[in-house]
C-alpha cells in the first residue's frame, strides 16, 4: 500500500473510532443514537481530531505513534473538551467538565486512536519479515 493510502485509511479509521467512542458514551448513559444527537457529541472531538491530524502533518506518516498518534490524540481529546465547555455540552451539577469524563476520553481514545496504529505496525512488520524471508 501506498504512503497516500495509508493515509486516507488512517483517516477514516480515527474518524470512524472516534464515532465509536461517542456512540458507546451515548449508549452507557442511556442516550439516543439518532443521528443529531450522534454528531453533537462526536463534533468537538472530529473537530479536535482534525486540528490534531493537520498539527502532526500525519498523512506523511500516518501510522507512527510519535508524533502522529500522540500529537492526533492529546488533540483530539484537549480540542474535544474545550468545545464542550465553550458549546456547554456535559453540564453536570454546575461541572462543565467533569473530571472522571475526562479520563475515561484520555482514555477510551488514547487506546483507539494509538492502539490501531500499534496493531497495524505489528502486522506490517510480520508480514514484512515473513515476504524477506
Amino acid at each position: 500500500m501506498t504512503n497516500r493510502t495509508w493515509a486516507w485509511l488512517a483517516a477514516v479509521i480515527d474518524v470512524v473510532l472516534i464515532v465509536l467512542f461517542a456512540l458507546i458514551g451515548r449508549s452507557s448513559h442511556g442516550e439516543s443514537n439518532a443521528a443529531l444527537g450522534l454528531w453533537t457529541t462526536a463534533y468537538p472531538f472530529l473537530a479536535g481530531w482534525a486540528v490534531g491530524y493537520l498539527v502532526s502533518v500525519a498523512w506523511r506518516r500516518p501510522l507512527r505513534f510519535w508524533p502522529t498518534g500522540v500529537v492526533v490524540w492529546v488533540l483530539t481529546v484537549a480540542g474535544g473538551m474545550v468545545i464542550r465547555v465553550a458549546t456547554g455540552q456535559g453540564d453536570v451539577d454546575g461541572n462543565p467538565l467533569p473530571i472522571s469524563f475526562v479520563i475515561v476520553a484520555t482514555i477510551v481514545l488514547g487506546v483507539f486512536l494509538l492502539g490501531w496504529r500499534g496493531i497495524a505496525r505489528l502486522v506490517l512488520r510480520g508480514t514484512s519479515r515473513r515476504t524477506r524471508r
